[in-house]
């Protein structure tokens, strides 16, 4: 009889040889470069601009040109920048902070409680003219929302709603790529057999979407309330369309009106305030500082596979 004994000592990779090889993989050492530098360029690309917009409110108006675009300058700047927009327009950025947050929220709600069950309906019902909605769904799924823009404000002016939040949150809830988005979920990863056990216990289908299908579909949801949030919360054209009154202005609007030195209320009054590219770039980071939130809150629900063992064979 033959003992092949096993040498395990041979087979014993020092720290530095098993990360070399978790990075390369089946990777060369040409293509790992090649790979490494695509990756600082987009890297540098995308994260250069994020670092100026933090550094920026750091430093006077006359620093941004004088010292290194990437230093740092003093945190009283900050306080300085924050207290001129504080008293900017008597209050204004905090009622397009505000503002931004009642459209983008009421929209998101309205959004997804239309969006959800439309695509479960879609996706588990037979009813004549459900090939001609899907279609119609994905046709406006292609228009850019710009072309919509003239016939949402004809629409809304018809129903006297231009110059009101309505004339922004009621556009901003139609959101058919949530809708087939939600119809692509529920035909693909909704376990039918559920669907038929339920049927058997003699639920309805209303009960079937409310006890099996939207305990299912936390990932859909979270994935809905991110995009719809996002969208909503950046969307300039459409406000800039319907509002002309300087209160009822979300924050992209009010960075536009900070941008151009001027107040639609009181156009010289802007004039008497240091109002300048600091107080913008601050005015930008308060933009962005929501959405990073929401995505760090919605994250687990969007990567996560929440459907993963609803059903075994």
């Amino acid at each position: 009889m033959t003992i092949h004994v096993l040498d395990l000592t041979s087979k014993r990779q020092n720290p530095v040889e098993r990360l070399y090889q978790r990075l390369l993989g089946n990777m060369s050492l040409s293509e790992f470069v090649l790979w490494l530098l695509v990756l600082i360029a987009f890297g540098l690309f995308f994260g250069l601009p994020l670092i100026w917009l933090l550094l920026a409110p750091s430093k006077l108006d006359n620093e941004l040109l004088s010292l290194p675009p990437l230093s740092f300058g003093s945190f009283d700047n900050y306080i300085r920048a924050w207290n001129n927009l504080n008293v900017y327009d008597d209050g204004a950025l905090v009622r397009w902070g505000l503002n931004s947050l009642f459209y983008t929220l009421t929209s998101l709600i309205i959004s997804v409680a239309i969006s959800v069950p439309a695509g479960y309906a879609l996706a588990t019902a037979k009813f004549a003219g459900r090939r001609v909605i899907l279609w119609t769904t994905l046709i406006t799924m292609i228009l850019p929302g710009s072309a919509l823009v003239l016939p949402l404000f004809l629409e809304m002016n018809a129903v006297r709603l231009v110059n009101t939040p309505w004339s922004v949150i009621l556009p901003a809830a139609f959101f058919p790529f949530g809708v087939y988005l939600a119809f692509i979920y529920f035909a693909n990863f909704l376990p039918n057999d559920l669907l038929s056990a339920g049927r058997v216990d003699g639920c309805s289908e209303w009960q079937l979407f409310r006890y099996i299908g939207l305990p299912l579909a936390r990932t859909l949801l979270g994935l809905l309330a991110f995009l719809s949030f996002t969208a909503n919360w950046n969307s300039y054209f459409l406000p800039f369309v319907m509002l002309n009154n300087s209160e009822l202005f979300n924050l992209p609007l009010g960075l536009k009106a900070l941008m151009a030195g001027t107040s639609a209320i009181n156009p010289t009054f802007a004039t008497d305030l240091p109002i300048k590219r600091p107080e913008a770039a601050l005015t930008g980071l308060l933009m962005v500082l929501p959405v990073a939130i929401v995505f760090i809150f919605s994250q687990r629900y969007v990567i996560s596979g929440a459907l993963t063992g609803g059903i075994k064979e």
